[in-house]
C-alpha cells in the first residue's frame, strides 16, 4: 500500500489521457522509469522482488535493468541480461550458471506479458546453442506493477507463474481510500483494462479478448487519433461491403474510364499508373474524378515516391500530372525526406501516404530492418501516412491501413518478378489489390476476379 501511495507522488502512476505506443487512448499512464530518482523507493521495491526466492535472476531488457540490478546488488546474486540486439560475436552473459538451475525473470510492468515470455524462451535458445552446460529452466516471474490486462494468464499458459508486487486493481483501491482518485476515475481505469484484455486461449474463441482482437471497419473509422483520410475509406469499406482495389495498369485513357465505370460500384479505391498512359489529358482525369465521385471509391496512384523532401514536392504537386490534384492516395519507399515532402503538399489537400514496407518481388531489399523502419516512419508521421503497402500485418495499430497488392485467385504471377500473393497467401491485411492476372473461374474478365475475392474476403474484416 505504501509502494502505492509512493509511486503517486513521484509520478510514476499518473491519471488522464494518454496516447499510448499502440495509439490506444489510456485513462492511466504507469512511468516506472522514475524509479531511478528515487533511491528510497527503489529499495523499498527490491525487498519485495526477491524475498525466499532459490533462482538465477533474469532480467527484461532494457526498463527493468536498474530495478534488477539494484536488486541482485543487495542481494549479492548474479543478474543475468538478455540483450534485445544480436550481436555477431553473442555470447550468454557471464554467471554462475549450472545445469538445471531455475531462473526468474525480474520485470518493472506488464501488459500481455510478451516481453517475459521472449525473454525468456529467447535466453534459453541462445543457451542452447551456445553449450550445453547453460540448460536452464525458467518457472518464475515477478513483476513490480501488473496491468492486469492479460499477462498473467498468456504466462500461466506457457508455464510460467506471475507474482506481481502491485496490480492494478489494488493500487485503485489504495488511491481511491487514500483520496487521491475519485470513484469516476478508478471505474474509467477498470473499463479500460476490460475492453482492452491481451489474452485469448486458443480454446476460448468466446472470451471478450478474443472479441477485441479485430475491430469493425465502421469502429476504427471513429477512433480519435485515425487520419482523416483513412477514416473515410474505412467508411466506404463499411458501406459498400468490400474491401477491394483494383490495379488498372492499361495504357489507353478511354479504357481505363471503362473499367472505372464497371468496377466503380464493387470497389473501394481504382490504383492507377498515369504515367503509362499513352494519351493522357487533363480532361481525362475530370472524368476519371467525376467517376469516383459518383461511384464513391478513391483514386491511388502507384507512383512509388523515392527522393529527397524538395523533388518529391515538385513531382507531387508540378510537372505534366499534377498528381495532388487529383489523387486522393500515393505511395512512397521510405527513403529520408520523403514524406516531409509529400506531406507539405498533400495534408492541406487531405490526401495521404502509403509507405512501401514490404513488396512481392523475388529478392526484394523491402523486408527485415527495411520494413522495421517503415514501420517506426508511419508511427512517427501517423498525421499524413495513413498505413502501408504489405504483405502481412505490420502494427496492430487499428488506425493503419494494411494494403497487400498483386492478389490472384491462384498462384502463378505477372511475367515479370513479381510473384503476386493468393487470396489466401496473406495475413491481417484490411485491404486487396486485384490484379489484372486471369482468375481461376471461367469468367476472366476484371469485373469477375473482384466479384470472387470479394465473396471470399469481406466477411473476415467487416
Amino acid at each position: 500500500n505504501a509502494v502505492s501511495r509512493v509511486l503517486h507522488d513521484v509520478n510514476g502512476v499518473k491519471f488522464g489521457e494518454y496516447k499510448l505506443k499502440s495509439g490506444l487512448l489510456a485513462p492511466i499512464y504507469i512511468h516506472l522509469r522514475v524509479l531511478v530518482s528515487h533511491p528510497a523507493l527503489t529499495h523499498q521495491v527490491t525487498t519485495c522482488c526477491l524475498h525466499d526466492w532459490a533462482a538465477v535472476p533474469l532480467c527484461v531488457p532494457y526498463t527493468a535493468l536498474p530495478l534488477a540490478t539494484v536488486t541482485c546488488s543487495r542481494y549479492e546474486l548474479p543478474l543475468v541480461i538478455r540483450q534485445k540486439e544480436a550481436k555477431d560475436y553473442g555470447e550468454l552473459p557471464s554467471t554462475d550458471f549450472q545445469k538445471g538451475d531455475t531462473c526468474l525473470i525480474i520485470e518493472d510492468t506488464v501488459t500481455s506479458g510478451t516481453s517475459s515470455l521472449e525473454t525468456a524462451e529467447g535466453l534459453c535458445k541462445e543457451a542452447r546453442m551456445t553449450s550445453d552446460m547453460f540448460l536452464f529452466t525458467v518457472t518464475d516471474a515477478v513483476v513490480l506493477m501488473d496491468r492486469e490486462q492479460g499477462g498473467v494468464e498468456m504466462l500461466a499458459s506457457k508455464g510460467i507463474k506471475l507474482h506481481p508486487i502491485i496490480s492494478m486493481s489494488q493500487l485503485l483501491r489504495v488511491l481511491q481510500a487514500a483520496e487521491r482518485i475519485d470513484a469516476q476515475t478508478s471505474q474509467s481505469v477498470h473499463k479500460f483494462i476490460r475492453d482492452n484484455n491481451t489474452f485469448c486461449p486458443k480454446n476460448g474463441s468466446d472470451s471478450p479478448a478474443s472479441k477485441k482482437l479485430e475491430l469493425s471497419y465502421s469502429e476504427r473509422a471513429e477512433l480519435g487519433n485515425i487520419y482523416l483520410l483513412a477514416s473515410k475509406l474505412l467508411k466506404i469499406m463499411e458501406e459498400k461491403q468490400s474491401n477491394l482495389c483494383v490495379s488498372a495498369d492499361v495504357t489507353n485513357s478511354e479504357e481505363l474510364l471503362q473499367l472505372a465505370e464497371s468496377l466503380g460500384p464493387k470497389i473501394c479505391m481504382l490504383k492507377t499508373h498515369a504515367d503509362i498512359l499513352e494519351d493522357y489529358t487533363s480532361a481525362f482525369i475530370q472524368n476519371m474524378q467525376a467517376l469516383a465521385e459518383k461511384h464513391n471509391f478513391l483514386i491511388f496512384e502507384d507512383h512509388k515516391f523515392a527522393d529527397i523532401g524538395n523533388t518529391v514536392k515538385r513531382q507531387y504537386d508540378g510537372g505534366l500530372y499534377q498528381i495532388s490534384s487529383w489523387s486522393h492516395i500515393v505511395n512512397a519507399h521510405a527513403v529520408p525526406g520523403v514524406v516531409k515532402g509529400l506531406s507539405a503538399v498533400g495534408k492541406p489537400l487531405g490526401r495521404g501516404c502509403l509507405l512501401i514496407a514490404q513488396m512481392s518481388c523475388q529478392g526484394t531489399l523491402a523486408a527485415g530492418e527495411y520494413t522495421k523502419a517503415a514501420v517506426q516512419m508511419a508511427e512517427e508521421h501517423s498525421d499524413s501516412v495513413m498505413g502501408f503497402i504489405c504483405g502481412s500485418k505490420l502494427t496492430e495499430r487499428p488506425e493503419f491501413i494494411h494494403m497487400t497488392p498483386g492478389v490472384q485467385m491462384q498462384a502463378g504471377g505477372k511475367s515479370d518478378c513479381t510473384h503476386g500473393y493468393t487470396v489466401h497467401a496473406f495475413s491481417g491485411t484490411s485491404f486487396v489489390v486485384v490484379t489484372r492476372g486471369a482468375p481461376s473461374s471461367t469468367d476472366c474478365t476484371p469485373e469477375g476476379e473482384a466479384c470472387t475475392v470479394s465473396d471470399q474476403e469481406i466477411q473476415r474484416f467487416v
